[in-house]
């Protein structure tokens, strides 16, 4: 029973506070406790039975009484009800609850399912970021002047004479591997001379392209990640905005024509590098000269051989820059963000390249290349 008088309230509280009446007098203390800003004394003098359950309402109910601004006391605090609460504040300690785990089939279910709908979304995007380049390009074709010669030539050497070492060395290795390899299991049929069929196949139609794609995403599109990122970082693309430039000519297109000009150009280089080592392999393992070498390379393949590497550069170099510049676009304001994007555009470039390298073995396949 409540009383007011004078401005503070007086609440007598009586009877058995239990946990079998724990939910009748749960309604009425929040309804006290919602509806006093004034000072409340909690008269205990008539309770005669109290257990850790009514404790525990009284004590929240002065709790939310002074977390109002208002003042909540007791009185007629018997020894044993003073030990109850003591006790009951001193335990006032939230927990953490877990949440309820699924079980494991559903939780598998749960995260392919969410996985599914991340691949959409990340594709939804990425088709709608290439339209936007494509424009962009467009534009730039139809007004020639709009397009930024310094910056497409610094790019070209970064990501092109830059990149010149470590995918000749790459390829060069290559070459002496397949050579040493196919050596070893063409011997035991007498076979060493088609090694050279071997290498030139495997150098020039896939090996060389794929190796230098794979180089060049990790150098290449991380690094244009990393640069965009960080201008995002710094408000730098929010500038670019507010003064009327376009990021997509500004940034992005440089970075795409000079990966699409100087890739072909680097796997031109890592054809020729992979051959080399192989050659140098097959003369010193199974004493085959490079005047034989070339010769035997002349009637191994077939202009097509070389070509059908050369024709996919251009659209690798096209889905690496691509998605290097959209990762770095999408960059939040944080260090954190930089190094996740750049983890995400080396990883999906590969895969892109993978995955259209598998599309372009089925067309040349189909077509009799």
């Amino acid at each position: 029973m409540a009383t007011e008088a004078g401005g503070a309230v007086l609440v007598q509280a009586g009877g058995h506070w239990d946990a079998r009446n724990v939910t009748r007098l749960d309604q009425q203390l929040r309804g006290l406790a919602a509806g006093t800003g004034a000072a409340v004394t909690l008269d205990l003098a008539q309770v005669d039975r109290l257990d850790t359950a009514g404790a525990w309402l009284l004590y929240r109910t002065r709790k939310e009484l002074r977390a109002h601004g208002g003042r909540a006391d007791y009185a007629g605090l018997t020894p044993a009800h003073e030990a109850m609460l003591e006790q009951v504040a001193a335990n006032d300690q939230p927990a953490e609850i877990e949440p309820p785990r699924q079980p494991a089939l559903l939780a598998v279910l749960d995260r392919l399912g969410r996985g599914a709908v991340d691949v959409v979304l990340e594709g939804r995007q990425q088709i709608a970021f290439l339209g936007l380049l494509l424009l962009t390009l467009a534009g730039t074709l139809r007004h020639p002047g709009r397009l930024r010669l310094v910056p497409l030539i610094y790019h070209m050497e970064k990501v092109g004479f830059n990149a010149v070492p470590i995918v000749g060395l790459i390829s060069f290795l290559i070459g002496v591997v397949l050579a040493y390899q196919g050596a070893v299991q063409l011997q035991r049929f007498g076979a060493e001379i088609f090694v050279v069929n071997l290498i030139a196949v495997s150098v020039l139609r896939e090996i060389a392209i794929l190796l230098t794609a794979i180089v060049v995403a990790g150098r290449s599109g991380s690094a244009f990640t990393a640069e965009i990122g960080s201008m995002a970082v710094n408000e730098e693309v929010d500038a670019m905005r507010t003064l009327g430039l376009d990021p997509m000519e500004v940034l992005v297109l440089p970075r795409v024509l000079a990966l699409v000009i100087t890739l072909p150009l680097l796997a031109f280089f890592a054809d020729m590098m992979g051959l080399f080592g192989g050659m140098m392999m097959c003369w010193a393992v199974l004493d085959i000269s490079p005047a034989l070498f070339l010769e035997r390379l002349q009637g191994a393949v077939s202009p097509w051989s070389f070509w059908v590497g050369m024709i996919k550069a251009p659209f690798f170099a096209f889905l690496i820059s691509m998605v290097g510049c959209l990762e770095g676009l999408r960059v939040a304001r944080s260090a954190e963000s930089v190094g996740q994007q750049t983890t995400r555009s080396v990883v999906t470039g590969i895969f892109l390249v993978i995955v259209a390298d598998a599309l372009f073995s089925v067309f040349f396949a189909a077509v009799g290349v």
